[in-house]
């Protein structure tokens, strides 16, 4: 994320502000413009009032481009789906700002907003629509959830970036010659969901799995790889954009060869090797950091050679399409 500044004063701010909290000037996103305006004049986004969203409309009373694309909400006298479902257009809005920023299109993509209050709700995506179930913005059961399913990480905004991975694999993978070369990488996605989504809950990831795969959840299927390795790459270009613009850069200690990351040689391409090595001497100081005030690491991955390839793969497609 890019850091922001009050048009005004010169106040530090930040992509969701309403408002700038040294001068109280409002604050809004200009979609089109992607820049943080101070424009009193401007329509504010017709859920401002709603759920707080900073986007700018065209008119007054209209949409902005984030809420255009939630096609289904809760209803207004949903109280708690109402806040659910702020937090969700909070991490919405973030994921289409990186999606803005590594150039990719959002044409025919949406999003059902649903609380499971009112009925089961499976998390996932169909044709461009993706459906989330609003209860995981409550911290505490999005929690139990984690725990329940043994993953060291859970969040909105990485639900987001992994089912929009799915939206992006027939537009990043579209020739035959891209197509080969993914199924090569990731095994073929044309494989029987339904037989490999049974196995994986029967029988859990293999023992091995960290050593080829980002996540246990990748191994159940090579579209479930694809996805979670494509928000890994958002949670690395979004992480990295906003070390760069506090100017945050982590060397780690010298004389650690343990700190940059497995070469990766593949033809025609030269690999993600810059930019893990600002990725690990990062997440390492975080750990780290974390481990000291007593919490469990931050970043709770580990990128081995084949990882590496994936991630460096989708991170080529990804600037084929730019």
């Amino acid at each position: 994320m890019r850091s922001w500044t009050c048009g005004v004063c010169g106040q530090l701010v930040f992509f969701e502000n309403t408002k700038c909290l040294r001068c109280g000037n409002p604050l809004g996103f200009d979609w089109a413009m992607r820049e943080l305006w101070t424009r009193p004049e401007e329509p504010r986004c017709a859920n401002f009032d709603a759920i707080g969203c900073n986007g700018l409309a065209a008119d007054a009373g209209e949409l902005c481009f984030a809420c255009r694309l939630t096609r289904t909400r809760p209803n207004d006298d949903d109280a708690i789906g109402i806040g659910q479902w702020a937090q969700a257009e909070r991490a919405k809005r973030r994921l289409l700002f990186e999606l803005g920023e590594l150039g990719l299109t959002t044409e025919g993509l949406s999003f059902d907003l649903l609380s499971s209050s009112l009925g089961p709700v499976t998390t996932g995506h169909l044709d461009g629509l993706v459906t989330l179930d609003l209860a995981e913005s409550d911290d505490a059961e999005r929690e139990l959830r984690r725990v329940q399913m043994g993953e060291p990480y859970r969040t909105l905004l990485g639900h987001m970036r992994h089912e929009v991975g799915h939206f992006y694999f027939p537009v990043l993978v579209d020739t035959d010659e891209r197509r080969a070369v993914v199924r090569a990488c990731f095994g073929d996605e044309r494989a029987d969901y339904q037989e490999a989504l049974d196995r994986h809950y029967a029988s859990g990831p293999p023992a091995d799995w960290a050593e080829s795969y980002v996540s246990a959840y990748a191994t159940m299927h090579p579209a479930e790889d694809w996805a979670e390795t494509f928000a890994h790459v958002l949670h690395l270009h979004d992480t990295l954009q906003t070390a760069r613009e506090y100017g945050v850069r982590v060397e780690g200690p010298p004389g650690r060869p343990d700190l940059h990351a497995e070469p990766v040689a593949i033809e025609g391409r030269t690999g993600l090797r810059e930019v893990l090595d600002d990725w690990l001497g990062l997440t390492y100081a975080l750990n780290a950091l974390n481990r000291s005030l007593g919490y469990d690491d931050l970043y709770p991955f580990v990128l081995t050679g084949p990882v590496i390839e994936k991630l460096d793969l989708i991170d080529d497609l990804v600037a084929r399409r730019r």
